[in-house]
């Protein structure tokens, strides 16, 4: 269960791109909180946010600590952690503050355990889904689903309806939903390509012969007459009187 409660420092900031740039210089990240508290702009420490947002700390209970006595008691999730792609830094989070006896829905990891006697037979693991939607208390949220992969053989699959919910847990994703299953590794041979040349030496079969050339043409410049040919009777010189 999420039973992690980590403290977090936050202070409220003036909202605006201007001031948010200037935090950002300064190594800290715009935040906003909402939920069960009334919305607020704030900023956190960047060296704590990336170290927070991994998949380690992703339904982790946090206690917010602020200056700001409307925040005092505060418990909130991290929802979301914008990042730049180019700097990966991040450059905005979202705080969702709860109310610790209301059900919440988040998204749990799927962690699969052993090895599939299948990959000795010849197959392949393939994992569809690495993570459920589901339901519960923010206390009750489990921290990852196990199950265990070693009797599968080729052709066998795990679905989200194998993966055992622990009381109080509702499962929103589908139960018919693939976790992973094992195929046959089939290695694609390339078909061999024949020469051009070679290709056209051999006529196909049932094909018509080249036509010979017509009666009285003349050879162009410089040709040879084929093998066995008989050459063209030449012209009688005329007679001389």
């Amino acid at each position: 269960m999420a039973s992690q409660r980590i403290d977090l420092n936050v202070e409220p900031r003036t909202p605006g791109k201007a001031f948010s740039r200037q935090l950002r210089s300064e190594r800290k990240v715009p935040a906003v909180i909402y939920g069960a508290v009334t919305p607020m702009n704030l900023t956190l420490d960047e060296k704590v946010i990336v170290k927070l947002n991994t998949r380690a700390f992703e339904n982790a209970l946090f206690n917010i600590k602020s200056s700001d006595p409307a925040l005092k008691n505060t418990v909130a999730l991290i929802k979301e952690v914008i990042v730049n792609p180019l700097s990966r830094r991040p450059t905005h989070v979202d705080l969702f503050a709860l109310d610790l006896t209301k059900a919440v829905r988040v998204w749990v990891e799927v962690k699969l355990e052993g090895k599939p006697v299948g990959i000795a037979e010849g197959g392949l693991l393939n994992v569809v889904n690495r993570q459920v939607e589901v339901e519960c208390l923010p206390t009750e949220i489990p921290a990852n689903f196990t199950i265990d992969i070693s009797t599968m053989g080729v052709g066998d699959s795990l679905h989200v309806a194998d993966l055992k919910m622990p009381t109080g847990v509702k499962l929103l994703s589908s139960p018919e939903l693939t976790v992973a299953v094992v195929n046959l590794f089939v290695e694609e041979v390339a078909a061999p390509t024949l020469d051009a040349a070679a290709a056209g030496t051999t006529p196909a079969a049932g094909a018509a012969p080249a036509a010979a050339p017509a009666a009285g043409a003349k050879p162009a410049a410089g040709a040879k007459p084929a093998a066995g040919a008989t050459p063209a009777a030449a012209k009688p010189a005329p007679a001389k009187k």
